[in-house]
């Protein structure tokens, strides 16, 4: 059901594209915004064509679909592939030996767990008298 889905929404968003490719200008674009009559910013009222419409169904397909893929997405749960598998098995494997350091050698005691305590601090030495 999910891959029929995949299929689907990659169909309907080549269809898109290619009837957004299609369809002819409006002209101006950003250039109409200088000056002129109103009909010239917003662009004025043309016809529809096949492909319009073609448009609108096809964008409205693709929000349903994206939308049906999105909740589908959400109950089946996060996806593992086998490579993140294997790392988690690594991270799993390596974490008993944390006190190791990563050339083999052994770390010092107290420094692998908590932090070491900090030094007492000296008693100063008596300065002479003159």
């Amino acid at each position: 059901m999910y891959t029929l889905l995949m299929v689907l929404i990659l169909v309907t968003c080549l269809l898109l594209a290619g009837a957004v490719l299609l369809q002819a200008g409006q002209g101006g674009g950003l250039a109409s915004l200088g000056g002129g009559a109103g009909d010239n910013i917003v662009g004025g009222r043309q016809a529809e064509t096949i492909l319009t419409k073609g448009t609108w169904w096809l964008g409205g397909a693709f929000m349903v679909l994206a939308l049906i893929l999105s909740v589908l997405s959400a109950q089946r749960g996060p996806v593992t592939s086998r490579t993140q598998e294997l790392l988690q098995q690594e991270q799993q494997q390596a974490a008993p030996t944390q006190g190791a350091l990563p050339l083999g050698g052994s770390a010092p005691a107290g420094a692998a767990g908590a932090p070491s305590p900090a030094p007492a601090p000296a008693t100063p030495a008596p300065t002479p008298r003159p």
